[in-house]
């Protein structure tokens, strides 16, 4: 017997993609945001590297708008990776957001931790998804969330199922995919939990900022 879900994924992919292209008929898509004036200093962190994106890697993302920046906070030396990919529109499916999930086990990583937390930033509460990852000796700490307009969400299929209801009232389905990565560099998981926590604290309210609203 076939797996429900190998059944009900495929038909809610395709469900969602065409809501999605039916109710953005008109779709009135907002400019693009410039992503490279996010701030190089945030929050006692410093950038000290722009992390360039293979141009096959960008075209399999299909995102209109890339961020890929690596981070340092001294005197610690604690490094933190800020990937952004924004989406102009998502009508008819054709350029959805990559899931971490599947990213990273495909670059070797194996998953720790697997959890939706809170996060409290000076924007207000938002969820997001925490992972602690490993391979072979590394160890990192991931945090991502899917930013839209209207909301925050932390689950996929959450996030698939709010695309078509702001399509339906809005006009428009952009969004985000934000990503924090902390390499614990000999910090216990809990201690670099908190690094991350605080880089993604700092880094929410100016994405709020920069995205559009």
């Amino acid at each position: 017997m076939l797996n429900r879900a190998a059944i009900l994924v495929p038909v809610f992919l395709a469900l969602q993609a065409g809501l999605v292209y039916s109710v953005t008929f008109g779709e009135r898509p907002p400019a693009a945001p410039d992503l490279t004036a996010f701030p190089a200093a945030l929050a006692g962190w410093e950038k000290i590297r722009e992390d360039p994106i293979e141009p096959d890697v960008a075209a399999l993302l299909g995102a209109d708008r890339l961020l890929n920046w690596t981070y340092l906070r001294p005197p610690s030396n604690v490094g933190s990776n800020l990937f952004v990919a924004w989406f102009q529109s998502l009508r008819g499916g054709a350029s959805q957001p990559h899931s971490p999930q599947v990213c990273l086990p495909g670059s070797g990583w194996t998953s720790v931790v697997s959890e939706e937390i809170p996060l409290d930033t000076p924007a207000g509460t938002i969820p997001v998804r925490h992972y602690v990852i490993s391979r072979g000796p590394e160890r990192a700490v991931v945090l991502y969330w899917y930013q839209s307009p209207r909301r925050v969400v932390a689950n996929e299929w959450a996030a698939k199922f709010w695309v078509m209801a702001d399509a339906a009232r809005d006009r428009r389905t952009d969004t985000a995919l934000v990503r924090v990565v902390v390499w614990n560099g000999g910090q216990s998981d809990e201690e670099t939990t908190s690094t991350a926590k605080g880089f993604a604290r700092a880094a929410y309210p100016v994405l709020r900022g920069m995205l559009p609203r």
